[in-house]
């Protein structure tokens, strides 16, 4: 009996969807496949669970700057389990007008993650990549039922830059979570503050100016000691104004999406997972590779930073432990074949290998992946 391809690709990000990819690939294979479109927690998680068995739920959020914008989440009735999106609610492909790296908000997320506990959610699973926001997951607690306030009692605005004028944190409105799992897909180890921190690093990915990156490092720093002196979390500490990193503040990955990585830990009990890892495990791969011959996996672009725990890896990774062989589809690839083998993965097809011009290749890239996959089928699944 043959045994099937087990088709799990990643996004071609600005062209096809993870699930478009995975049909393309199917399509010009022509031997029985299953298709599991994946992610690692950035832009596409949500669609990826959806292709996997979820069920959407699309509601009215607040997106990074303000605007009310829809938003979905993926919903799992058996097992009450939500992927909840960062980038769907409060993600840079959200902002209208270009950056607010000062007054972006993470609201939107919380009102994703508030809906999903209302509706019994007993897990959530907060995927944290392609955020607006540089806010500590200020908006997110505040959507939750935390009022953030000045010296005066009145709630601060959005955005990480009005967190220098934080006085207290009060949270007895907040949403009772206390019976619900939350897991941060994230393979981001930066603490909050610092030179690798959310501001220093990821700010001027946001259009923070090196003036903007000061103020919202400040603004961390002080809602991360606040938190500390009011509510008694291990975080930030100041002496003689000078804010220290500890505990929670300085963990790895509380500077996932602008320190929304902070948030979760430090208010919802968050445990941080491995992305790519965690969600395959969520999507079944596990059952699925068993029973296949091959892994076909691949991105946009095959690069270093495919490397640092991007999606494809994270399948070649996985299949190789089950003995399966991988190869990659992707766009252009900048590896070098010991890097791939390295990584798990035996070959790696791109579409510059059909056609030279980027701009068509980003047009075409459906029909042209579709050829590649018949090329590849001729190399790896000759017999079939």
């Amino acid at each position: 009996m043959v045994q099937q391809v087990l088709v799990a690709p990643d996004k071609f990000k600005g062209s096809l969807t993870a699930a478009e990819v995975a049909a393309r690939v199917s399509a010009g294979l022509g031997v029985p496949t299953v298709e599991l479109p994946v992610a690692d927690g950035g832009d596409g998680t949500v669609d990826a669970a959806v292709a996997g068995g979820f069920g959407r739920v699309t509601i009215e959020v607040t997106g990074p700057t303000g605007e009310r914008i829809s938003a979905s989440y993926a919903w799992q009735e058996t097992d009450a389990t939500a992927v909840v999106e960062l980038a769907e609610a409060s993600g840079l492909r959200r902002l209208p007008g270009g950056h607010e790296p000062l007054t972006a908000t993470s609201h939107g997320t919380g009102e994703l993650i508030a809906d999903a506990v209302r509706r019994g959610a007993k897990r959530v699973v907060l995927g944290l990549g392609g955020s607006a926001c540089t806010d500590g997951g200020a908006g997110m607690a505040q959507a939750l039922g935390a009022r953030l306030l000045d010296a005066d009692g009145a709630d601060l605005p959005p955005g990480g830059a009005a967190l220098k004028g934080l006085a207290r944190i009060d949270l007895s409105g907040f949403v009772d979570v206390s019976g619900v799992e939350f897991v941060v897909a994230s393979d981001v180890d930066n603490p909050l503050l610092g030179p690798h921190g959310a501001a220093a690093v990821y700010g001027p990915q946001k259009g923070a100016t090196p003036d903007d990156v000061r103020t919202l490092e400040a603004g961390l720093a002080r809602l991360a000691a606040v938190a500390t002196a009011t509510h008694g979390l291990m975080g930030a500490v100041e002496h003689d104004d000078t804010p220290r990193a500890m505990g929670v503040a300085g963990a790895p990955g509380a500077g996932a999406a602008g320190g929304v990585g902070f948030a979760a830990l430090a208010f919802l009990h968050a445990e941080i997972r491995p992305g790519i890892g965690y969600l395959l495990d969520l999507l079944g791969f596990g059952e699925l590779v068993k029973d296949a011959r091959l892994v076909i996996t691949g991105e946009g672009s095959l690069d270093e930073q495919s490397l640092r725990g991007k999606a494809p890896v994270g399948v070649a990774r996985a299949a190789v432990e089950a003995g399966v062989p991988v190869v990659a589809v992707c766009g252009r690839r900048t590896l070098t074949d010991d890097e791939l083998r390295a990584a798990g993965i035996e070959a790696a097809y791109a579409l510059t290998d059909l056609e030279s011009d980027p701009e068509r290749c980003m047009a075409e890239a459906g029909p042209l992946l579709e050829r590649l996959a018949a090329r590849l089928a001729a190399v790896h699944l000759q017999g079939e």
